[in-house]
């Protein structure tokens, strides 16, 4: 079978965020998935299978990080989606059955993909102690992002603070599900993006991950909201670094970018 890595969030090969994408007739055993995904050693490997004509969903994906098996991921989605249509499995949007429910990817001519997922639901919380320490920031707001996402959004002070962070991974795997996600508001919006985030994952292995479709789905509600206006440009600002177009739909957020092949291969085990 075939394995493709592919560059999401990005249009240039090695930025964004790499995932593996393995197109399946049936999912194996989960052990199998799960070897396969330590072995890519990538923040997420996607695997999905077609399903019968006639169903509520095209395609059955599942996501797997190095550790453990994964509720949502944008990212990883996005490039599913890519090999679809690049490879000509799947033409048009495709609807894809998850662990969050029916996921649609829509392809434009532009070569960019639209993401449909559910709205992180946001509910502010006390900062909890010592977690100031372990980011090694002064957070300003917390707030719980529900179990689909499973993090600790956390805004501070600006896009600076944001941009030098050197957290206690170790420390911060206590505070949440997932992880943390770290956001500010743009210092320049001239530069192309509204808000910086950066986000770290310890719980799944992760120590920083380099574009999270996932918990734009939590900083769209909240930019739109402080910044009254319901599209929106975020930056990641990892090393990699990539931008994510979001667009607020109530119950509904809708997340934009692109996607580069960077490496196909034979899957022999």
């Amino acid at each position: 079978m075939r394995i493709r890595i592919v560059d999401a969030f990005t249009d240039r090969p090695f930025s964004g965020n790499p995932a593996g994408v393995v197109l399946l007739d049936s999912f194996p055993e989960e052990a199998w998935l799960q070897n396969v995904a330590l072995e890519v050693n990538h923040a997420e490997t996607a695997f999905a299978h077609r399903l019968p004509q006639g169903g509520d969903a095209d395609w059955a994906l599942r996501w797997f990080t190095p550790a453990t098996e994964v509720a949502m991921c944008g990212h990883a989605t996005l490039a599913t989606a890519h090999v679809l249509h690049a490879t000509g499995a799947h033409e048009g949007p495709v609807r894809f059955a998850t662990l969050s429910g029916v996921l649609i990817a829509t392809p434009h001519e532009d070569g960019s993909l639209t993401l449909d997922f559910p709205t992180a639901p946001l509910t502010p919380v006390e900062v909890p102690d010592g977690v100031a320490e372990a980011l090694g920031a002064a957070p300003l707001s917390a707030f719980d992002t529900g179990p689909n996402i499973g993090d600790l959004l956390i805004e501070v002070a600006d896009e600076k603070t944001v941009l030098g962070l050197t957290p206690d991974h170790k420390a911060l795997a206590r505070y949440s599900e997932r992880g943390i996600i770290a956001t500010a508001r743009a210092e320049d919006p001239s530069r192309g993006y509204d808000f910086v985030s950066r986000c770290f994952f310890p719980n799944v292995g992760i120590d920083e991950d380099p574009v999270t479709g996932s918990a734009h789905t939590a900083l769209a509600p909240y930019w739109s909201e402080r910044l009254g206006r319901p599209d929106l440009t975020g930056l990641q600002a990892s090393p990699r670094s990539g931008l994510v177009r979001t667009q607020q739909r109530g119950d509904r957020t809708l997340l934009t970018g692109r996607a580069v092949t960077v490496i196909e291969g034979e899957l022999l085990a």
